[in-house]
């Protein structure tokens, strides 16, 4: 077997990958909302924006003949951008509602999953190495930003608390998966993959409290700063920290 049947296209699941994560996605929701909603161009036209961005960007990813840190997370940044706007888009636009969308993007979610393990047998991340295997991932990545969208907002707003509590919830959540992770048998694949989900709803409610009025429970920072701000951390946190790709186990 050579060195590159054994390395993934995706980044090793580290603290640093973790720290990364949830500065996207909390970068996606502050995004989203400063261009459908700070630029008044509305969440079909957000939606539509990030949609193209997202297809220009995982073509790249997927074209690249081995992991690049950079690539990666400019992907990963796009799938939660067009995440938020489009969550946003069929909770209020469209009417579904926060439990209606969480719902649908919720079944989504599992069917990709499920399609993606009855096609390639492993919805791993270390088996991600192939275009139809990124294709899965990147599908199920989108729904999976959308989804966490969707479960942040209907956390936050319709179960009434608010952007702390809804911090809290999910950070308890995680932790306890990292618990889990490190002092029981359940599967890495199932913790990694309700971890990646659960830090989405995280960032969600952490983008909303930086940005939404005080009035609202926000802080009413500027959308346009505090997304460039956690751009930059990402950026440090790419370029000070060696990235490699997830080695295969199996």
């Amino acid at each position: 077997m050579t060195k590159s049947d054994t390395l993934s296209k995706v980044p090793e699941v580290t603290l640093i990958f973790w720290i990364l994560k949830i500065l996207a996605t909390t970068l996606g929701e502050t995004g989203g909302d400063a261009v459908s909603m700070s630029m008044n161009l509305g969440y079909l036209v957000g939606t539509g924006i990030f949609a193209v961005i997202f297809l220009v960007a995982v073509g790249v990813q997927i074209s690249a003949k081995k992991f690049h840190p950079v690539i990666y997370w400019i992907t990963i940044i796009a799938t939660t951008t067009v995440g938020t706007t489009l969550a946003d888009f069929a909770d209020r636009s469209l009417g579904i509602g926060y439990a209606g969308g969480t719902a649908i993007l919720l079944t989504l979610l599992l069917a990709s999953l499920f399609i993606w393990h009855r096609t390639l047998g492993s919805v791993a991340v270390d088996t991600v190495s192939s275009p139809k295997s990124e294709g899965f991932y990147w599908v199920t990545i989108m729904f999976s930003q959308t989804l966490g969208t969707a479960l942040g907002d209907w956390t936050a707003d319709t179960a009434g608390m608010g952007y702390g509590g809804g911090i809290i919830v999910f950070g308890t959540l995680l932790a306890l998966l990292a618990a889990a992770y490190y002092w029981t048998k359940i599967s890495h694949t199932f913790l990694f993959w309700a971890a990646f989900i659960l830090t989405r709803p995280l960032g969600a409610v952490v983008g909303d409290f930086l940005d939404k009025p005080t009035n609202h429970g926000g802080l009413a920072l500027s959308r346009y700063s505090a997304s460039a701000t956690l751009l930059l951390a990402m950026l440090f946190f790419i370029f000070a920290f060696s990235h490699k790709p997830a080695q295969r186990t199996h």
